[in-house]
Formats: structure tokens, C-alpha cells, sequence
């Protein structure tokens, strides 16, 4: 180390930054500023020491990768013809001379030992990579661009054609990569992204793989700088390219970061545009789709509608099966939040009787397939009309028709409905086993939107089975992660969860206030399918508190007149029987004893 002229602190902080392998500068402190600072003074002292050696154009190659590479993929950069200022003194050494430059950089640090378990590996600290990788890219452009063509042409012979496994497929993300980075936009996409990684219209990587979260990571390199919405200027990318594009990202960070994700809004606002420039139906129909879910989830209900009903317009216009089982789905969804129960089931059924006469394929991706969210919101609407029985029927076919079709959201989505349907039924073990499976596939799949549903309801199960502190903290963080993801949709159903936790907490007048609460998100966002029971439950935390008799009337006497115009069979037998128990009650109140109106 004394020969490479460097001080006694500059090799304090080397050894520093060794030790702290995971990242040395990513500290916020200010000693971990002022090393990150020196470690670069350290790379610099190195880089003069190397001059233009061959040294410093193997640790620019390295700044290409982020992860140890093989001695086959260093070689593509080698072969002939030498690449322009930086592979000239590299070409043509010989075996021997290369492994002596290998140990030079080993016995500087530079470079990592040999592995044993993958003979001919090469890796560094990834301060290294980011250092000499980065001038790479700054000061000799040209040969940043040959290198990562290079690596596009070795990475997308290396996979086989069609892989089966994401091991496989690495390769070809890789390849993706590279070639953005080489300026490859249009060649990456046509020939490996959509023909290779996603098999056309399959979606294999992301329905059948799962991994939306890897396909993120290569879609960002078609973006400016990963601003999600600004695709990278270039001409080789054709308008229907760009359309592809913005609709593959906004579809999943739709999934993977929650159906609100304003990250996926701000993809589908660049997309509108060419959607009518192209005159494509069913990019229309997909553009459409794609803002009545973050309306769904986000805005009011009457906005909501509104956009389902341009989509139904749309399918009537275009006469097209999948486009009509899609403008099904959107007005059933629609109609059961605002509390149409009728009108939610007749549309999954026509939905439903669509799906039924024969294979019909949605002409474009969509967050979940139509059939099983017919069928969930079938079986929704059955238990409030009162018929248990097939609802139950329903749901289970949803969550089995999700599995046949490898549909992952679907799922999520069919099993969230059959907890609730669950907790509607008041059987905590049930709601507790369903939420665990809801909460694994979320976990796994990486569903930000859907996780913290399931442990809201995971922490009312908890509750209702004594564990009231604990049930009550699950609730309370599962909703703060839940609004995280600007979500709206439900949290008057979910407020009322908490609200029963407190009460059975012994917290009632705080029960009251959650209560209050969610009145006050169903008035902002229209939604309206618990109303019945929002005022059932104000009228016993009512009486349980002492509150005049007037307000407790009001709030049983709103719940069973909700009920009754939303048609809810199921809601108003509820109503009616706590109103019944409530005036049978008063006569004892009045002798001293207080109310103990349960709350099911």
C-alpha cells in the first residue's frame, strides 16, 4: 500500500469502506459524508497510480455490472475489434499476462479473491463499480454504448429462447437493460422484452412467473431517468411502442404498488392522448379500464360511474364479447360500493352468462380477470339480498376460478371479499384463516394494496377471539398502511372494523368516534354498501354511552330505512332485530340497569 503512495488516512478509510461492504457512503451523518468523500480521494490516488493501464479500463468494464460476472461475459467485451480507448490493451495478452493484472487489482483490494465455487468470477466493492463505472459513462460515451451492445447481443444468446424459470430469463432482463443503455430501445422491446419475456400477449413473466417487481426494474429503463410517465426521447420507438410502454408500467405499479399508486396515474395521463390519436378500441377500452381503477380506488363513486359507463358504451359500440364482460364487471363493482345491490347482481350475471358461452380473451392485460371479480360481486350482492347459501357458492368458485387462471390480483381480490363475507357471517376463525391466506399471497406476490386489507381484517379476527389490545394495535397500523397507498375505497367498512375492536376493547366512546370517522369517508367518497350498518352501530354505541334517546332512534331507525332501499335482506333483519333488543332494553334502563346490546 506504501508504494501506491497513498497517507495513512487514505488507507484508514479504504479498509473502512472493505469493512462496510453493503454500501459505506449511504449513511446521512456526517462522518459518513466525509468518508464517502475520502473513499473517493482513495479511488482517484488509485486511478493516478494506474495512469491508462489496463488496470483502469478492467475496473470501468466492472462499472458496467451490478454483480459479480463471469469470465465469459468479460470476454465479450474482449473480442475483436478492441473497443475504442478502452479494451485496446487488453485484447491481445495473453491468459497469463491477463491474471497478473487480476492480481495486481486483488492485491490492491480493488478486486475480490477468487472464488472457488465460480472459478474465473470477477467482483468488486460496488463504490468501485459506481466510481469507475460512472466515468466510463461520462467521459467515453461512445465506448459505454459498445460495451452495453455488446452485453445486449451475449446476454439475450445466453438464455434459452423461451425460458421457463426466472433463473432463466435473468439473463434476458439483463438484456433489456443493456440494450437501453446502449441506446436499443426499439430492438430491446421487439425482440426481447414483448416476444421473449412477456410471450406477446401471455404476460408470462409477470402471470406466470410473478415477478412484476423485476419487470418494473427493466420498464424504468425505457423511462427518463425512471420518471415513470417521460419515455426516453427517441425515434426509434413508434407511438403504439410508447403506448405498450406506459401501459406495462402503469399496470404494475398498479399491482405492485397499490391500485392508487399515483405513479401508475401518472403513466395512464401520458397514455390518454394517444388512445384517441391511434384509433385503437381497444387501447381505448384498456386506457378506460385502466382510470376507472384509480377512480375506484381514489375518487368519488359518481366519477367512478361515469367512466364505467363510457366503457360500456364503448363494448355496446364495438359489439365485443371481452369488452362487454369488461363493462359488466366495472358497473357491478360500481353499483355494489354505492349500495345498488340489485343492480351490482344483475350485471355480474350478465357478466358471468358471457363468460360462460365460450372463451373469450381480453384483447389487452388487465389487473384482474372480469370473470372472478363477477363472481365475488355476485356473491356480495346474494348476501345482502338475503340468499347465504349461493353467495357462499360464489366465492368459492371465485377464489378457484383465480387459481385456474394463475391469476394472482383475482385472487387477492376473491379472497379479501370471502374474509369479508366471513366477518359478515361473524365467524372470527374463519375470517382469521382466510386473512392469513390473503395476507401469505400478498406477502409473496408483494401487493401493497392488498396486504394491509388483510391484516385489518387478521386483527378484528384477533379481537373477536379476546386479544383485544392486539387486535385493535393491528387494526390501527394495518389502516395507516393502507391509506398509505391513497387508497379511500372501503375505509368506512374498515373504520367500522376498528370500531368494533374498541368496543369490545371496553373503549365505546372511542368506538363512537371511529364510527364518526367512517360516516365521514363514506360522505367523501360516496361510498355507500355499510351505511346500513355504520348507523346500526352509532345507535348501540349510543345507547351504551348514555346518549339521548332522539339520537339513538335516528341512527336505528337510518340504518333500517338505508337497508331497506338498498334492498339489503341480510342488513335489515340485523337492523331491525338490535332496534327490537334496543326497545326491549329501555324498560330496564329505565330501573337503573344500563344497556347491553350486543353488537350482533
Amino acid at each position: 500500500m506504501v508504494g501506491l503512495g497513498l497517507s495513512v488516512d487514505h488507507v484508514t478509510v479504504w479498509r473502512w469502506v472493505l469493512r462496510n461492504w453493503s454500501g459505506a457512503c449511504a449513511g446521512t451523518s456526517a462522518q459518513d459524508v466525509r468518508q464517502g468523500v475520502h473513499a473517493r480521494k482513495v479511488m482517484e490516488s488509485y486511478q493516478t497510480w494506474f495512469g491508462k493501464g489496463p488496470e483502469l479500463s478492467i475496473l470501468r468494464m466492472l462499472g458496467l455490472f451490478d454483480r459479480p460476472i463471469s469470465e465469459s461475459a468479460f470476454g465479450a467485451l474482449l473480442r475483436p475489434p478492441a473497443i475504442c480507448g478502452l479494451t485496446e490493451s487488453l485484447t491481445d495478452l495473453s491468459p497469463t499476462e491477463r491474471r497478473t493484472i487480476f492480481a495486481r487489482l486483488r492485491r490492491a483490494r480493488l478486486l475480490a479473491g477468487d472464488d472457488p465455487h465460480n472459478p474465473g468470477q470477477l467482483d468488486t466493492h460496488p463504490l468501485v463499480r459506481e466510481y469507475f463505472g460512472e466515468q466510463l459513462r461520462r467521459q467515453q460515451p461512445e465506448a459505454w454504448k459498445e460495451c452495453n451492445q455488446r452485453l445486449f447481443d451475449y446476454y439475450r444468446a445466453l438464455a434459452p429462447q423461451l425460458p421457463q424459470s426466472f433463473k432463466d430469463m435473468e439473463p434476458l432482463f439483463l438484456a433489456v437493460i443493456c440494450g437501453c443503455h446502449a441506446g436499443l430501445y426499439r430492438e430491446a422491446l421487439r425482440e426481447v422484452y414483448i416476444p421473449r419475456i412477456q410471450r406477446g400477449n401471455a404476460s408470462f413473466a409477470a402471470n406466470v412467473l410473478g415477478v412484476r417487481g423485476a419487470l418494473l426494474s427493466v420498464l424504468a429503463h425505457f423511462f427518463k431517468q425512471g420518471r415513470w410517465g417521460s419515455i426516453v426521447e427517441t425515434q426509434s420507438l413508434t407511438p403504439e411502442d410508447q403506448l405498450f410502454l406506459l401501459m406495462q408500467a402503469g399496470l404494475y405499479l398498479t399491482q405492485t404498488r397499490g391500485l392508487g399508486a399515483p405513479e401508475a396515474r401518472v403513466c395512464y395521463q401520458h397514455a390518454e392522448p394517444m388512445f384517441h390519436s391511434l384509433h385503437r378500441p381497444e387501447l381505448l377500452y384498456s386506457g378506460l379500464m385502466s382510470q376507472w381503477v384509480f377512480s375506484l380506488v381514489t375518487d368519488k363513486l359518481n366519477v367512478t360511474m361515469q367512466i364505467a359507463e363510457r366503457i360500456s358504451q364503448l363494448a355496446q359500440n364495438q359489439n365485443d364479447a371481452a369488452l362487454r364482460l369488461g363493462a359488466h364487471q366495472v358497473l357491478a363493482v360500481t353499483f355494489c360500493f354505492l349500495g345498488d345491490f340489485e343492480a351490482a347482481r344483475k350485471n355480474a350475471t350478465c357478466g358471468l352468462v358471457i363468460w360462460r358461452s365460450g372463451i373469450v380473451q381480453s384483447p389487452v392485460e388487465e389487473v384482474y380477470s372480469p370473470a372472478v371479480i363477477c363472481l365475488t360481486i355476485e356473491a356480495l350482492s346474494e348476501w345482502h339480498l338475503g340468499e347465504v347459501a349461493p353467495c357462499q357458492a360464489a366465492i368459492a368458485r371465485a377464489i378457484s376460478l383465480a387459481k385456474e387462471l394463475n391469476d394472482a390480483h383475482g385472487l387477492a381480490a376473491a379472497l379479501l371479499w370471502a374474509t369479508i363475507l366471513a366477518h359478515l357471517e361473524r365467524i372470527p376463525d374463519k375470517v382469521a384463516r382466510l386473512a392469513s391466506d390473503l395476507i401469505e399471497l400478498s406477502t409473496r406476490q408483494n401487493f401493497a394494496f392488498w396486504l394491509p386489507a388483510g391484516d385489518i381484517l387478521r386483527g378484528w379476527a384477533r379481537s373477536a377471539s379476546g386479544s383485544t389490545a392486539e387486535g385493535t394495535a393491528w387494526i390501527e397500523d394495518a389502516i395507516r398502511d393502507y391509506q398509505a397507498t391513497g387508497a379511500m375505497l372501503r375505509m368506512p367498512y374498515f373504520l367500522t372494523l376498528k370500531a368494533e375492536s374498541l368496543h369490545m376493547a371496553g373503549r365505546t366512546a372511542e368506538a363512537l368516534d371511529a364510527i364518526t370517522n367512517a360516516e365521514a369517508w363514506g360522505e367523501r367518497s360516496e361510498e355507500r354498501w355499510w351505511c346500513a350498518e355504520i348507523h346500526r352501530l352509532r345507535g348501540i354505541f349510543l345507547a351504551l354511552i348514555g346518549a339521548e334517546d332522539a339520537q339513538i332512534e335516528a341512527a336505528f331507525c337510518a340504518g333500517i330505512r338505508i337497508a331497506k332501499e338498498q334492498k339489503s335482506v341480510s342488513l335489515e333483519k340485523r337492523a331491525e332485530a338490535t332496534y327490537a333488543e334496543y326497545r326491549r332494553q329501555k324498560t330496564s334502563v329505565s330501573e337503573g340497569r344500563g344497556f347491553r346490546l350486543p353488537l350482533w
